[in-house]
């Protein structure tokens, strides 16, 4: 569109209902309260348990990693007894006699739970950069280069296909880091400075956690060092962030100095793995290129089709349709291939005219109580997306459940894994068949929201829903129920807006539900339950 201002308008307008605000120093507040994290198990066992992508990560592959790197990553602790950590103990004591209200507030920040808290601070840089690139002097529109993140338009253009898979990269990673550990703090058992020194106070919920390296260093190595990657226009947020969580568990009395620069050693070693399978995904291509865009056009209209057309002023480039073969998590290629759904109405038949005339009469009779629905779960421009929207649903059954640090990121990363392969197989889906959307068909078609840049089947919130539905109501079964209706009202959210054919949402409803089923048959096995 030439007026960028849609946008802008659509990000401060969500700002508002939800509460996200952006001060000078970027700090991002979201929905949820965070209250001192006591868990209800410590899941001493976590270091056995699966990992997600094997190829990527095991515990012997990281042991490898910290014990034959040269120099390695951390060597063992030194002894409780020694002078050395004696020194650390009393540096601790000292910080804890002069601590201002600023570091009183961020250990209370952090308290929480780190991997809560970073995936309320990771919705909010979706949301963020969740903005379209406005058209140059010359209608075309610029990309956003990861090589000169800060220059206009700024990377990433943090769309629902990007989301999903910053969501699953941050997520994943941070399972894996801290299931790694698990490992070393169990193989240490040294205790926490304020079992080791009476003068030392804890303030933060005690636990029986060993303290080396630390969890908190290692969760903001990791995270940081993803999130630098997927978002490198908020480095410096990151970074400070970042460090904030580790003074946090120093100061609260929950880690040493020598915890600390352990456990992030072991973070930023996890996380290198993943940055390098996240340069190999095939994420790179996913926006594909002029001849590319011609020839889906091309093959829909050799079929007798008539083919997908962006329906904005100037017509805008295809959003990303290599996506669905970006690397799945829980499926392969020939899997997605295999499950997608079989062809929509064929644009001249009785039944598309059929499917045309409910959208238009949905559009004709947006009742107030549909068109609340439609703004629910609108997730456009300027949001957290609708993979944040599910990912904010769930924060609030994790925080509840009182899970382990790992047992959270084991919460987040199965529910993301899922959202990012949902992502995928949507958009291989989309870009196979190449539909054109209800308001391309009938022009007088009012659109409720705005009309999203890429082909109409299957529907995006649907197939999102559908996957995000099935893994909560694994992960929560007592709220079945709620999970899917409100992965049905998402769907039908897109119908009342008249930007969706009722084919679109009931077969993404069941694409994203089968979706789901490959994360919770691996979860099934995976030795956490």
């Amino acid at each position: 569109m030439k007026n960028r201002n849609i946008y802008i308008t659509a990000f401060f307008a969500f700002a508002f209902v939800l509460g996200i605000v952006t001060s000078c120093d970027k700090e991002i507040a979201l929905s949820e309260t965070l209250t001192p994290l006591q868990p209800a198990s410590l899941d001493e066992d976590a270091a056995n348990w699966t990992p997600i992508d094997a190829n990527t990560i095991t515990t012997e592959k990281i042991v490898n990693i910290v014990e034959n790197s040269t120099p390695k990553v951390f060597n063992p602790p030194a002894d409780i007894t020694s002078d050395a950590y004696k020194a650390e103990l009393a540096t601790i004591k000292d910080t804890q006699s002069k601590l201002t209200k600023e570091q009183k507030d961020i250990i209370e920040y952090w308290s929480g739970g780190g991997v809560l808290r970073w995936n309320q601070i990771l919705r909010g840089l979706v949301a963020r950069f969740n903005l379209p690139p406005a058209p140059k002097a010359d209608d075309t529109y610029p990309v956003p280069d990861a090589e000169n993140p800060f220059a206009d338009p700024n990377f990433p253009f943090a769309n629902p296909p990007y989301a999903a898979r910053a969501y699953s990269y941050v997520s994943v990673a941070q399972y894996e880091a801290l299931k790694a550990a698990w490992y070393y703090m169990y193989q240490y058992d040294r205790p926490s400075p304020y079992k080791n020194d009476s003068g030392i106070q804890s303030l933060m919920p005690e636990t029986d956690l060993p303290s080396y390296p630390s969890s908190d260093a290692v969760l903001s190595g990791v995270t940081a060092e993803m999130l630098k990657l997927l978002f490198p226009a908020a480095v410096e947020e990151i970074t400070l962030k970042a460090a904030e969580q580790r003074n946090a568990a120093l100061w609260s009395g929950k880690a040493s100095t020598s915890d600390i620069t352990a456990g992030l050693a072991l973070g930023k070693s996890v996380a290198a793995l993943f940055v390098t399978r996240a340069r190999g995904d095939g994420m790179g291509a996913a926006g594909g290129n002029k001849a590319l865009w011609q020839s889906l056009a091309d093959g829909a209209t050799a079929k007798g089709e008539i083919p997908w057309i962006s329906l904005e002023t100037p017509k805008r480039p295809p959003m990303l349709p290599v996506f669905g073969k970006v690397k799945a998590w829980a499926m392969t290629a020939d899997q997605i291939a295999a499950g997608r759904p079989a062809p929509p109405p064929l644009t001249s038949s009785a039944e598309m005219k059929k499917e045309v005339d409910e959208v238009k009469w949905y559009a004709d009779n947006l009742t107030r109580e549909r068109l609340a629905i439609v703004h629910k779960w609108a997730d456009g421009a300027g949001t957290y997306t609708p993979p944040g929207h599910w990912n904010d649903i769930a924060a609030e059954y994790i925080r509840d459940a009182n899970y382990s640090e790992v047992r959270a990121a084991r919460a987040f990363a199965l529910l993301n894994m899922a959202l990012h392969d949902a992502a995928v197989c949507c958009w291989e889906t989309k870009f196979y068949y190449f539909n054109p959307r209800p308001s391309q068909m009938d022009a007088s078609i009012k659109t409720g929201t705005g009309v999203p840049n890429f082909p109409a089947f299957t529907s995006g919130h649907s197939t999102f829903s559908g996957s995000a539905a099935t893994v909560l109501s694994y992960l929560f079964p007592a709220h079945t129920d709620y999970f899917h209706g409100e992965a049905s009202e998402a769907s039908a959210s897109r119908l009342y807006a008249g930007i969706h054919y009722r084919s679109d949402i009931e077969v993404g409803l069941q694409q994203g539900k089968n979706v789901g089923g490959f994360t919770v048959a691996f979860a099934q096995t995976d030795g956490a339950d």
